[in-house]
């Protein structure tokens, strides 16, 4: 159902107003209408009660009514006339007219509360033809008033031992007159209200759709343009306060760099002291342990330093051949004497950051080559996509345990000892650099042992 519902702002507001004017339009008619079928009731049932209540009593009082009294083939009797009411000896009425049953009703209710005997009644709505010979006898301005209100109420009340009284009135049409002019009405609304209302509603979500689309394209540091303060003054606060706030992050980031470089720089130092110093170290064994620490500080640093400042990365985006970059990276590790193996590929094309990149593709084939002794990496390309595969014949990941990895600091004693090395940024690095290009990076454990590490990138 949702589907199917207006998702833009301008839209649910139309449609809300659209559905309010409705449900008043809607009210407005059922008012009229029950307010029409008491004039109605006032103008034609009332007083056609009123004269057949009379009749019936003048006639149970023997008093002298004036009424033609016709037989059942309307011939012959004697002709005595009172008004418009006539006494027949057969229902007149033709069988397959309209009848009006809330006049039936009233005049049955009417005759027995007031204790007057009376048989069937039986009424019908026939519209009115001028051209009609019917209409013929009739005069002038009642067969005009008859044409103007567009029907005629036929009303016939059988009494017992007397015949069937008979009379005919003016009837007002149906509602579908009325309905058709509550219908222009509300399209004279909407077009009213809904024009202006879309113009407003266009003149605010113009100026939201320029922020969501700057909000979407913000990159802390990249210089870019103030959004445009315009549309009402409520929307032109939400931008200002959006503009600020993107100045005082970028703010904040350049501070934070900064401080980084300090720390970094603070750190580095003692550091490159400490490897000078341990030269003096006679025993081998012990000046070794030193130097992998101290290189395990640095890769520490590093990776810290990298992960800090990611998204603010200074190497713009380049079009990269992703075969070629994979490759680079297996040759770097075997020229080290890693077993690592590259599938062949076809040359795939892809915007991103390569040394990023590379560095995200180098994290999860070292972390291969550490835990399992060497690696399998191939280039798939699905459909919108491409996807490089880092396979291992290693322990591999308890199954709870394959998103909790990526936690930067995550350790698996149960899998991965301390002896393999590895502080836990590697895999958090690799995906914080994978999402910032817009893919995403998934583990999964092996058939047969070991695991698959999947990045996939847009095309």
């Amino acid at each position: 159902m949702r589907r199917f519902l207006p998702s833009s702002l301008t839209g649910q507001i139309a449609l809300l107003v659209a559905l309010a004017l409705f449900v008043a339009q809607a009210i407005n008619f059922g008012l009229i209408f029950r307010e029409r079928q008491a004039l109605r009731f006032n103008q034609v049932t009332a007083p056609a009660i009123t004269r057949v209540v009379d009749a019936i009593e003048r006639l149970r009082a023997g008093r002298t009514l004036v009424i033609p009294r016709l037989d059942r083939r309307g011939e012959g009797g004697p002709e005595r006339r009172g008004g418009r009411i006539e006494l027949v000896s057969a229902n007149p009425i033709p069988t397959g007219l309209a009848p009006a049953r809330d006049v039936e009703d009233g005049l049955r209710t009417a005759l027995t509360d007031l204790g007057l005997p009376h048989g069937r009644i039986v009424t019908a709505v026939r519209e009115v033809d001028p051209s009609d010979p019917r209409f013929a006898a009739y005069p002038r301005k009642r067969l005009e008033r008859l044409t103007r209100i567009g029907a005629e109420l036929l009303i016939a009340v059988e009494v017992p031992g007397e015949g069937w009284l008979t009379l005919s009135t003016g009837w007002q049409r149906g509602a579908q007159g009325i309905v058709w002019r509550l219908a222009a009405q509300t399209l004279i609304f909407y077009i009213i209200v809904l024009i202006p209302l879309l113009w407003v509603g266009r003149r605010i979500t113009k100026p939201l759709k320029s922020l969501a689309s700057a909000a979407r394209e913000f990159r802390p540091g990249e210089e870019g343009q103030p959004v445009e303060e315009r549309g009402p003054d409520d929307v032109r606060a939400v931008i200002a306060a959006y503009n600020g706030m993107g100045a005082r992050v970028t703010a904040m980031l350049d501070e934070k760099d900064r401080m980084l470089g300090a720390i970094g720089h603070d750190l580095r130092t003692p550091l490159a002291a400490l490897r000078v110093r341990i030269e003096s170290v006679d025993d081998d064994a012990d000046r070794a342990r030193m130097a992998e620490i101290i290189d395990e500080m640095n890769r520490m640093l590093d990776d810290i330093l990298s992960l800090a400042r990611l998204g603010r990365s200074s190497e713009p985006v380049t079009d990269v051949d992703l075969a070629a970059l994979v490759d680079a990276v297996v040759e770097d590790f075997r020229d080290i004497g890693a077993t690592v193996t590259l599938e062949d590929s076809p040359r795939i094309r892809a915007r991103m950051r390569p040394a990023l990149m590379r560095r995200a593709v180098r994290n999860l084939i070292e972390n291969a080559v550490k835990y399992a002794g060497g690696a399998e990496v191939r280039l798939n390309t699905p459909p919108g996509s491409v996807a490089i595969e880092v396979c291992d014949r290693g322990p591999g990941i308890p199954q709870d345990k394959l998103d909790a990895v990526f936690d930067p600091f995550t350790r698996l004693e149960t899998s991965r000892n301390r002896d393999t090395g590895g502080i836990g940024l590697g895999l958090s690095l690799a995906r914080a650099i994978v999402r910032e290009a817009g893919g995403s990076i998934l583990l999964a454990n092996r058939d047969g042992g070991g695991l698959i590490a999947t990045i996939t990138l847009p095309r």
